[in-house]
């Protein structure tokens, strides 16, 4: 199960939708599972979700897009619900757009304190820190996934336990800044 943020939310694409990368200049295509035809517009959260879903193994993937303005509040109340059906969760979103001279918009020297927030909060299971992340800011900012992260303070508080979080990743390659991080729940 995957979530993400994408302007055709809110829905969910079941095992049976499929998609291609050639909008983003190469036709590779990817299902969640089933073997549907490709949809041209399929968004880039499932697209990503499917190519991993066919490089690990797995047998099918779900994908909830949010809307990128969705509340924090409603976020939260989604991975509530998700931690309840969900064994494994993938979480799509982004960091800043707009930190460097590389950046495909202008520079903003808000960018590099809003990605040390989001950075810290995936390296310490921080869920205070991403439920207070501010929408508005987010996208001025370029930080369309800002809803799917919200979903993790809910998941978090749903299954309880104790959370240990690893940063994997977090840089800023091409001016858009990304960050890979796993969280686990100890038994």
């Amino acid at each position: 199960m995957a979530v993400g943020a994408d302007r055709s939310g809110p829905r969910v694409l079941g095992p049976d939708s499929a998609g291609t990368f050639a909008g983003f200049g190469v036709d590779v295509p990817v299902t969640l599972g089933g073997t549907a035809p490709a949809d041209p517009d399929f968004p880039l959260p499932a697209l990503v979700t499917g190519l991993l879903r066919e490089q690990a193994g797995a047998r099918s993937a779900s994908v909830h897009l949010l809307a990128p303005d969705t509340p924090a509040q409603e976020c939260r109340r989604l991975g509530e619900s998700l931690a309840e059906e969900a064994t494994g969760l993938l979480v799509l979103a982004d960091g800043t757009n707009c930190s460097d001279e590389r950046s495909p918009y202008p520079p903003d020297q808000r960018a590099g304190q809003l990605d040390e927030q989001i950075r810290t909060a995936l390296a310490d299971v921080d869920t205070d820190r991403l439920q207070a992340l501010d929408p508005e800011l987010c996208a001025e900012l370029g930080v369309e996934g800002r809803a799917a992260l919200q979903v993790l303070p809910g998941v978090v508080a749903a299954s309880g336990g104790t959370w240990r979080g690893e940063l994997l990743y977090s840089a800023t390659p091409y001016g858009v800044t990304y960050h890979v991080a796993t969280w686990t729940r100890q038994l």
